[in-house]
């Protein structure tokens, strides 16, 4: 008997879409979200100069880039962040993982809809997975309502109670605000739960002004990121963790212990390099100011053809996604036989080129038909050469969005007619 794990979503969606294309037709691709924009020249320049290095590293991470993290994260996040906080692992993913398995007898809450990948880790190890249904209304944020009522219910059979949050959120683009954090701090501190902050995205909320919940909640927060989404290094693999405030010497020695029998350390050219990253670089953070820039004109573009598609849909507050509801199209979809979000993106995609992940992917009833676009269909290198060249323009967004808008146009098209 094995485990029975599905694949990713994402995955069998972008085998889909390679399949249609092979036959010759056009596929718009919403459905897999991965960054756009190639690697900022001056940190590729780094990894090639340190090519060379081949020596393990200590299994926190290279101490002169977790002294690089800690600064760029005390400054980022307005909190003091040390160097003995941060561990550094090949993805933020194998962090994510490592900070559960530290814990035993656990509840693992998380609020849907949420990354892919959170109840599946905890589900492996052993741990019992609490889905806290959001809504269109509440904007897919958990309420302190919610989130009482279940740490009640989950702390009655688990000691430790972990709470895993995601701003700005994968797969709805977005972000929990100062009250609503604040809200939430009261309801954690009351059951003395540790939260897991997934901000991986952080540093592409749009207007720049990401607040983290551990400025209100410092000693129970774990805030995980890395290079993957801002620096557009998802193949780099190089993620990190920021430890709570003073958390207890047998939870670092736990999580070293299950880093040293796994991945033992991330690879030590891309530590290296990623010093550049977070040091106090001016052509890297123009780079990413670049980036917010072309995001922000871009999704806010690809909304309003949402809108106008006669979709249901909150503007994106970061990262690259928006989370489309059909809700409006219920009645006649359900006079086709179609009631779950799976079969309506299995249609769009057939009939239309459209590829979009289903709502049920990220922890959402299929029933409430949903689905994630990401808006990075489009030639990242130029658009960074075009700001670069020319600063951003309306005409650079409507350049850039063509294909997409396109696409949204078509989907648009399709449901109206049916």
């Amino acid at each position: 008997m094995y485990r029975q794990i599905a694949p990713s979503s994402t995955l069998l969606l972008n085998e889909q879409s390679a399949a249609i294309e092979k036959n010759g037709r056009q596929v718009f691709r919403f459905g897999f979200g991965q960054s756009p924009f190639p690697i900022s020249p001056v940190l590729e320049q780094a990894l090639i100069q340190n090519s060379y290095r081949k020596e393990y590293t200590q299994v926190q991470g290279l101490e002169a880039l977790r002294i690089k993290v800690a600064e760029y994260h005390s400054a980022f996040e307005k909190r003091p962040v040390s160097a003995d906080q941060v561990f550094i692992a090949p993805g933020s993913k194998a962090l994510l993982y490592t900070i559960m398995c530290a814990y035993t007898d656990a509840a693992v809450l998380i609020p849907a809809p949420a990354w892919v990948s959170y109840a599946p880790q905890a589900e492996l190890l052993g741990h019992a997975a609490f889905m806290m249904q959001t809504s269109f209304e509440q904007r897919y944020r958990i309420s302190p309502e919610i989130l009482e009522q279940t740490l009640i219910e989950a702390a009655q059979k688990y000691k430790n109670l972990l709470v895993v949050l995601n701003s700005p959120g994968n797969p709805d683009g977005l972000c929990y605000s100062e009250q609503e954090l604040q809200a939430l701090t009261l309801v954690l501190n009351k059951f003395q739960a540790k939260v897991i902050s997934d901000e991986i995205y952080a540093p592409l909320k749009h207007d720049n002004q990401h607040v983290s919940i551990a400025k209100h909640y410092p000693q129970g927060t774990f805030v995980t990121s890395g290079l993957s989404k801002w620096a557009g290094a998802g193949g780099w693999r190089l993620g990190i963790a920021i430890l709570p405030e003073n958390c207890d010497a047998q939870l670092k020695d736990s999580m070293l212990g299950i880093a040293s029998e796994t991945y033992s350390c991330a690879s030590s050219p891309i530590q290296y390099a990623a010093i550049t990253a977070y040091s106090d670089n001016k052509i890297m953070q123009q780079y990413v100011k670049n980036k917010r820039t072309i995001l922000s004109a871009i999704g806010a573009q690809v909304y309003k053809a949402v809108i106008d598609a006669g979709l249901n849909a909150h503007a994106p507050e970061g990262g690259f996604y928006i989370l489309l509801d059909f809700t409006g199209y219920q009645q006649t979809l359900k006079g086709l036989g179609i009631s779950k979000d799976t079969e309506i993106c299995s249609k769009v995609l057939e009939d239309t080129g459209v590829a979009l992940l289903p709502g049920i992917s990220f922890g959402l009833p299929s029933e409430s038909l949903c689905a994630r676009l990401a808006y990075v269909d489009f030639d990242g290198k130029q658009a960074l050469e075009d700001i670069n060249q020319h600063g951003w323009s309306l005409s650079l967004t409507d350049k850039h969005s063509q294909k997409m808008l396109t696409g949204i146009k078509n989907l648009g098209s399709y449901l109206k007619q049916l």
